[in-house]
């Protein structure tokens, strides 16, 4: 979701219990005043509709069907969908971030539309990446389409990693290291590559790279066994021998990534090209994205973004599906890319000069090798008990093995 989703999941709880609670509610005013054949509800996830508003005046027009759309700001969207499942007053069609899919597609609040994804064209699961896929499945059951979608990858100062002997990104995690060093030797002040403390996906993408599954296929936790172990380890190593700040640093992008390249090297999503070019002109020749360094096993990164669904309970499921179906035309992402700079998840679209943009391109191809997040429900709790583990490895000097352990533990208490 944009990107992420950003709401602590605390268990399933909540969610079960809104659940039964629109089992027995009414279908609610907002489904049957949308079961109209020319209008259709949409729940948009964003501080405004400027960016989708165009795209749905040309769906009116080709359809004659209006979209009545409310946007709806992230920090508050999840609370807002929790009390739609509690009272049945939900719209016809739905943004979810991809980290919430599980949650939701659990608590029976989306309609399984897989007899349309089979059927129509432009739903079809091959026309979209694997990893956004993934996020839309449960149970050989499809409950929602990938609309946009979004990847991690590396941003590179081009001029200063030359400087320090290379003339292209690091390759492997070895050289990531290395460069790091080389780069946070340049004087007092100055890092090589920023470890995100903040990001709930970026030790668990790195441990992927490293060989570990993080569950087992009996979905037993296995974090504190030697492949994750071993990468909280090696990012430790980042802060601890001054190659990454220690803390947040308080600055914004143009002064840590621009001019003298206080952190030449971090690792984002498509979102931070348009902050680079709007707040550091200095450097317009200077930095390039690169696909993320190989760990032992692969350069798997995160896939996120969201998917378009169909919210359980409507009575307007035509219409629904029919809007889902002309916002998933690759024509009709792209259209979104250049109001919103948010990625098609439609192949066909990348095919576009559109996003020809080397810096942009990169993104395209890291998604070839991309995937979510583990789609449980509890996973973002899990994750935030991690960076609680984290900040005192990294701060207080923990040990890492019994951080782990301990790590492990709760998970799977939780996961009871």
């Amino acid at each position: 979701m944009g990107k992420w989703g950003k709401k602590v999941v605390v268990g399933t709880v909540t969610v079960a219990s809104a659940d039964l609670l629109m089992a027995c509610s009414s279908d609610g005013a907002d489904t049957e005043d949308s079961a109209a054949n020319d209008t259709v509800s949409f729940w948009y996830m964003g501080d405004g509709n400027e960016q989708i508003q165009p795209i749905l005046d040309d769906y009116t027009e080709e359809t004659g069907i209006t979209v009545d759309i409310q946007s709806i700001p992230w920090d508050s969207a999840h609370d807002k969908l929790l009390t739609a499942v509690a009272s049945g007053d939900g719209p016809d069609v739905v943004q979810m971030g991809t980290t919430w899919m599980a949650e939701f597609v659990d608590a029976g609040a989306l309609e399984d539309i897989s007899s349309y994804v089979e059927s129509e064209e432009t739903l079809n699961s091959e026309n979209f990446f694997e990893g956004s896929v993934a996020t839309t499945k449960f149970d050989d059951a499809f409950y929602a389409v990938p609309w946009y979608t979004e990847t991690r990858a590396l941003y590179y100062r081009t001029d200063l990693l030359e400087e320090a002997g290379y003339p292209e990104a690091p390759k492997d995690w070895e050289e990531l290291e290395d460069a790091a060093m080389k780069l946070s030797e340049r004087g007092d002040d100055k890092y090589g590559f920023q470890v995100d403390s903040n990001d709930q996906s970026f030790a668990f993408m790195f441990a992927r790279q490293n060989g570990s599954e993080l569950f087992d296929e009996d979905g037993k936790p296995v974090f504190n066994e030697a492949p994750f172990v071993e990468t909280v380890d090696y990012l430790n190593s980042f802060i601890q021998d001054g190659s990454s700040p220690k803390q947040d640093l308080g600055l914004d992008i143009s002064q840590t990534f621009g001019g003298d390249g206080i952190v030449p090297m971090f690792i984002s999503g498509p979102w931070m090209i348009n902050a680079i070019n709007d707040s550091t002109t200095d450097i317009e020749d200077k930095w390039a994205t690169a696909v993320l360094p190989t760990g032992s096993e692969s350069n798997l990164s995160s896939t996120g973004g969201a998917n378009l669904a169909v919210f359980g309970g409507t009575e307007n499921e035509e219409n629904a599906v029919d809007l889902i179906e002309f916002l998933s035309r690759p024509e009709n992402q792209l259209a979104f890319f250049e109001t919103s700079n948010s990625l098609p998840s439609a192949t066909a679209a990348w095919e576009d000069e559109a996003l020809a943009d080397p810096k942009i391109a990169t993104f395209g191809e890291q998604l070839e090798n991309s995937a979510s997040m583990p789609l449980i429900p509890e996973f973002e709790r899990i994750a935030a008990i991690y960076l609680e583990d984290w900040e005192e490895i990294y701060l207080g000097g923990a040990d890492i093995q019994e951080k782990m352990d301990e790590f492990n533990s709760e998970t799977e208490g939780l996961l009871k």
